[in-house]
């Protein structure tokens, strides 16, 4: 409950969350028939990077804002394009002021069929975010803890979504409690899309993580790990992962561009690092 993403927005971690979130709204949407977007942890939904706690810290400099105006090839280019779009609109005078949180993401890129549902627990946070959306019909947004949503919330009635899971951290056990709450929810929803973000820093039981995903049978897990330093001399942040089960079938041939030129732009040492691998499925993990 002490958490806020606002000192943290932007940040290498976001940049790959939201660099994929984009993929997979854009892959949704080639089918003209509507989904979900379910956002279990939403934050406030927008971040202004000239406030004292994004300045305290500026960890937005190493993330987004070594990507925003930056030269980058083509085929890169048009990968990251739908998500660099979104923050351009947002800041349309140039400079890096506004940057969105994952539900404002997803909804700047909705076609008008598209819904989404936004959970928020922090009561500060619900009532920043509902102000935010306030009077749009197609979003939703819930003063729920996260993890009750992937019971209560869904299938959801367009039979067609995307679940974030992007919890903060905060407690002993959020490794484990993902694991849990993705066999809740593909109980509930096999076909959905599911997007789990997870931290890489020192002594995170991420082999343990990894084991037990496999153990659930679920037949099709890709992962995606960013590292930008060592943590060696840290307990903090080093690196990032997602888990996305069903991905869109062009996702890993997308992050096998898009990792390298993302490691070599937000490295913050020698010891940066990315790899893409299946983790069930496909081409399996050893």
């Amino acid at each position: 409950m002490n958490y806020r993403h606002i000192y943290h927005a932007g940040n290498f971690a976001d940049v790959l969350k939201h660099a994929v979130l984009a993929r997979l709204v854009t892959y949704m949407q080639a089918k003209d028939k509507a989904f979900r977007v379910l956002d279990t942890h939403a934050g406030i939904g927008l971040y202004d990077l000239s406030s004292d706690e994004a300045q305290k810290t500026g960890e937005w400099l190493d993330g987004i804002g070594r990507l925003l105006d930056a030269d980058m090839p083509a085929p890169i280019a048009e990968i990251l394009a739908p998500y660099l779009k979104a923050v351009h609109e947002l800041n349309p005078h140039g400079g890096l002021t506004y940057y969105p949180g994952s539900p404002k993401l997803a909804r700047m890129l909705f076609r008008p069929q598209d819904r989404l549902s936004a959970m928020e627990l922090h009561p500060d946070d619900y009532e920043t975010l509902h102000r935010l959306f306030d009077g749009d019909f197609q979003s939703r947004i819930t003063h729920l803890d996260g993890w009750l949503s992937l019971g209560a919330h869904l299938p959801p009635k367009e039979k067609r979504g995307i679940v974030l899971v992007d919890p903060p951290f905060e407690i002993e056990g959020e490794y484990e409690r993902l694991v849990d709450g993705l066999e809740k929810a593909v109980r509930r929803f096999a076909g959905g899309v599911y997007c789990l973000w997870y931290p890489l820093k020192k002594n995170a039981p991420i082999a343990a993580f990894h084991k037990a995903l496999k153990e659930t049978g679920i037949a099709k897990m890709l992962c995606a790990e960013l590292t930008v330093r060592s943590d060696r001399d840290t307990t903090g942040l080093t690196g990032s992962g997602l888990i996305v089960v069903n991905p869109p079938f062009t996702l890993k041939q997308e992050l096998d561009v898009l990792l390298p030129f993302l490691k070599e732009r937000l490295a913050q040492d020698r010891f940066a690092s990315a790899r893409a691998f299946w983790l069930t499925g496909e081409t399996k993990a050893s």
